[in-house]
């Protein structure tokens, strides 16, 4: 973990939502605010307790009445004195006193500058600063649940717990390389096998719940396809329990992509319905068309809707020929009420095919099953948040595990290959909490945080 920092500017933001409420606050973070805080109320400021006050504008009128609470370093957010100002919750009257904090010398604080600091200052690591911003980021009941249990460092536990186990048995290679006739004797009496083969399991268990995670932070992008008329935007409406679409019997209604968030079972899904895939002569549909590939390239799944009394047409057939071969898709048989069919589930080679009724709802639940199956969902209580990143460095642990574990599966295992896998797998688990990152990386999570956090 980073060494604590000492800085020597003081910060200051309005942390609380744009707009009117009943209380807003100004949220301040620097060396030493005890005689920041008495300039600005009057009062010598109490540790820990709310303090009723004054905000005095610079010539001693009143800005707002309302609480100031102090957290004297290091027993803080930031781990730096934090005062917090609870105003009334007007815009014009929050901006006044952030202003009046301005000219006591504080500096507006940039995006995710708070959370930056507690994370300079040891006060949270990597994975849990950017817990703090999916939390207020979550879009459904278990992202939320989720982003709190990183927050209060599972995530984290579960990674210490896998550098320090490669830490011990990278201990125990250093410690054999200089005595040579000794490697196998080392790898026998070491366990070495054995070590690696629970770090595996360890760190697949983690990787598993961490895949999870993303799918709860992110979400799954779903984008709607087909011939005109064959129900995408009815299939839109009914997702969404709204009439966000125009649903008419003329061919081409759609020009472009609609989109809509939802949620199945606590994952989020980003419903993008598309124009209707035909030769045209329409321009205006034509750029809808386009649209509606440059959306198919970006999704995560696709939903192929076809009319039941037509079946799968050759046109139908030139549309999957076109979709990138490593889209997942399910296909959607429409309007059984039409033909008198029961929804139902088809086997269909390795893909998923269903035949529903969007118009009545028959199937609907079908269709919910199979996207959350194609998302990979396991419903679980003990998944913590994750993004990309956390990903990206989990599968780069786990292949350098695995050139490890080749290593001294040979007749006569190099050690210092074996050794070295050993330390990128560690280095590639400990960016995840921020043990060992670049400053880059820092500036660019960051940078995402909204201001006052």
């Amino acid at each position: 973990m980073n060494a604590l920092t000492s800085t020597s500017d003081t910060i200051a933001a309005i942390a609380t939502a744009p707009g009117r409420g009943g209380v807003g606050i100004v949220r301040v973070s620097g060396g030493s605010l005890a005689d920041f805080a008495s300039q600005l109320t009057g009062k010598t400021p109490k540790p820990r307790y709310a303090t009723l006050a004054d905000f005095l504008a610079a010539d001693g009128r009143v800005i707002d009445a309302g609480l100031m609470l102090y957290f004297p370093a290091p027993a803080s957010f930031t781990g730096e004195d934090v005062l917090e100002l609870q105003g009334h919750g007007g815009q014009v009257v929050m901006n006044l006193l952030l202003s009046r904090c301005l000219e006591l010398g504080a500096r507006l604080a940039e995006p995710g500058e708070f959370t930056r600091r507690a994370f300079m200052n040891n006060k949270l690591d990597l994975v849990e600063a950017e817990a703090v911003a999916d939390l207020i980021d979550a879009s459904t009941q278990a992202a939320a649940r989720s982003a709190v249990r990183s927050l209060q460092g599972e995530f984290s536990r579960a990674i210490h717990a896998l550098v320090d186990e490669l830490t011990h048995l990278r201990m125990l290679v250093e410690a054999t390389l200089d005595f040579p006739e000794e490697e196998i004797d080392f790898l026998q009496s070491a366990d070495a096998f054995g070590r690696l083969a629970r770090l595996d399991a360890s760190l697949s268990a983690v990787r598993a719940k961490a895949k999870q995670g993303r799918l709860l932070q992110a979400g799954l992008h779903v984008v709607l396809i087909g011939q005109p008329n064959v129900g995408k935007s009815s299939l839109m409406n009914r997702l969404a329990g709204d009439e966000l679409a125009i649903v008419t019997a003329i061919p081409g209604t759609t020009r472009d992509a609609l989109k809509s968030s939802i949620q199945i079972h606590g994952i989020p899904l980003h419903i993008i319905d598309t124009a209707g895939l035909r030769e045209t002569e329409d321009e205006v549909e034509k750029i809808g068309i386009a649209r509606t590939w440059k959306a198919i390239d970006e999704a995560d799944l696709a939903l192929l809707l076809l009319d039941a009394r037509a079946g799968l047409t050759a046109a139908d057939r030139a549309i999957l020929d076109k979709l990138p071969a490593k889209l997942p898709r399910i296909t959607v048989r429409n309007k059984i009420d039409l033909v008198g069919e029961a929804p139902e589930r088809h086997p269909e080679g390795g893909d998923i095919a269903l035949s529903i009724s969007v118009k009545s709802g028959d199937g609907m639940e079908l269709l919910e099953q199979a996207l959350l199956e194609l998302a990979g969902w396991q419903a679980t209580e003990d998944v913590f948040i994750a993004r990309e990143r956390h990903l990206i460095a989990l599968e780069a642990g786990a292949r350098h595990l695995a050139a490890a574990r080749q290593e001294i599966e040979r007749a006569q295992p190099p050690l210092e290959l074996f050794a070295e896998n050993l330390r990128l797998a560690q280095n590639a688990l400990a960016e995840i909490t921020g043990e060992f990152t670049s400053d880059d990386l820092l500036g660019v999570i960051f940078s995402r945080f909204c201001i006052g956090k």
